[in-house]
């Protein structure tokens, strides 16, 4: 603990060994100030994680899918499979364990889309997809699909406003610019880093005539 501080980050593509979650690239990072680090303090695994994936599963796990360039925030929670077994439409929220497979609701894979960013301290419940470029505020509760570009916050989250402009965010997921190879993207880093789409349509159509 001693050597924590803001400014260290876990590259994830470094350290995550779990097999139900998926990283993609090597850009994506947990701010891992002041707790055990992305595996053993965000990810809530009730079955699949490093301290169950000896045993036999009862159903099928839920996976986690990061893309690339993906910032998640100190001490947010990714809430994943096996945790629902809580039935809302029994009279009786109680998972007894008898009756845990028919209590199990898979609410399938999570998704955290290329370039998107969690806040600090929020929580994303299991079977989002939160698109290309979104923001989750920080403690913010996550429990649908958070739209790509979009700005997300509140308990539960929800859309406080967009990045960019429809058309923007339309042209700029056609240019698919996080599956870009490297060498392109570096090239092109200046007008990734600016809000000027037209010149990054013009400089994406010259590099590809080269």
């Amino acid at each position: 603990m001693n050597n924590k501080h803001w400014s260290k980050m876990e590259m994830l593509h470094e350290t995550v060994k779990n097999q139900n979650i998926s990283i993609k690239g090597t850009h994506s990072y947990y701010s891992d100030a002041y707790d055990n680090g992305f595996e053993r303090s965000v990810v809530r695994y009730l079955h699949g994680d490093e301290q169950t994936c000896h045993r036999e599963p009862r159903w099928e796990i839920d996976k986690l899918y990061i893309g690339d360039y993906v910032c998640i925030g100190a001490e947010a929670v990714i809430l994943m499979g096996g945790n629902h077994t809580h039935r809302a439409d029994w009279f009786s929220l109680y998972p007894f364990m008898d009756k845990i497979d028919e209590a199990y609701q898979s609410k399938g894979d999570t998704h955290l889309g290329d370039g998107c960013w969690i806040g600090m301290r929020a929580m994303i419940m299991p079977g989002v997809t939160v698109g290309e470029g979104a923001i989750v505020a920080a403690n913010s509760v996550v429990t649908k699909d958070v739209e790509p570009y979009a700005i997300a916050g509140g308990s539960p989250a929800k859309t406080i406003r967009t990045r960019f402009a429809p058309d923007t965010i339309k042209r700029l997921l056609a240019l698919k610019i996080y599956d870009w190879p490297e060498s392109k993207f570096d090239a092109l880093k200046d007008l990734i880093c600016s809000d000027d789409i037209e010149a990054l349509e013009k400089a994406h159509a010259l590099f590809e005539q080269r």
